[in-house]
């Protein structure tokens, strides 16, 4: 019982800061440098998350990461379709790990 009481806490405690703002952004009206600013923090925390990998792809040659980050890039830029992105980002470390190791 004392288990089962522990994971509904658990859930509560979860649920309810992802719930409250969607009832909490209705009502309040920021003003338009505020919604601008908050539109870029999934920009800025997904940055934040992908960085760090590409430079940590290849221990030692953090650049085969950084070049096959620049071709996801690039792709993306010129709107190719996501797996394509991914597969040419992939391609690219792999064949840069064979050619200088």
């Amino acid at each position: 019982m004392t288990l089962i009481m522990i994971i509904i806490g658990m859930a509560i405690v979860t649920y309810i800061p992802r719930v409250l703002p969607v009832f909490l952004m209705e009502r309040i009206h920021f003003p338009r440098w505020v919604k601008k600013w908050l539109h870029a923090i999934p920009y800025a925390a997904l940055g934040a998350l992908i960085i760090p990998g590409i430079f940590t792809v290849e221990p030692g040659a953090p650049f085969a990461g950084a070049i096959g980050g620049m071709v996801a890039v690039l792709i993306a830029y010129f709107k190719g379709h996501i797996m394509v992105v991914i597969i040419a980002a992939i391609v690219t470390v792999y064949l840069l790990q064979i050619l200088l190791y």
